[in-house]
């Protein structure tokens, strides 16, 4: 059940992610779901260290950290993606 909540979870987050980023984004939705699953890891770590590990009830500042670190890696991930893509239809 760990891996579907994973799945679900990245899914959510690198949609809202996607949106927040201004422009429009060209990675697919499968790379899109992956950086949001980083995404939730590295905010759940970056939270570890600011010792907001587990609270009372629903984990805003957890889920805030889970939320920016989604945006920062689908914004590179996305240049990253685009940057490759544009590089192999200029040598086709």
């Amino acid at each position: 059940m760990g891996w579907l909540w994973a799945i679900i979870v990245g899914f959510v987050l690198g949609l809202i992610a996607k949106a927040v980023i201004p422009g429009k984004q060209h990675s697919p939705l499968w790379l899109t779901t992956i950086c949001g699953i980083l995404g939730a890891i590295a905010g759940n770590a970056i939270a570890r260290g600011f010792g907001v590990d587990e609270t009372r009830g629903i984990d805003w500042s957890r889920h805030i950290f889970q939320l920016v670190a989604a945006i920062v890696i689908v914004f590179f991930v996305d240049m990253l993606y685009t940057a490759m893509k544009r590089k192999r239809t200029q040598r086709a």
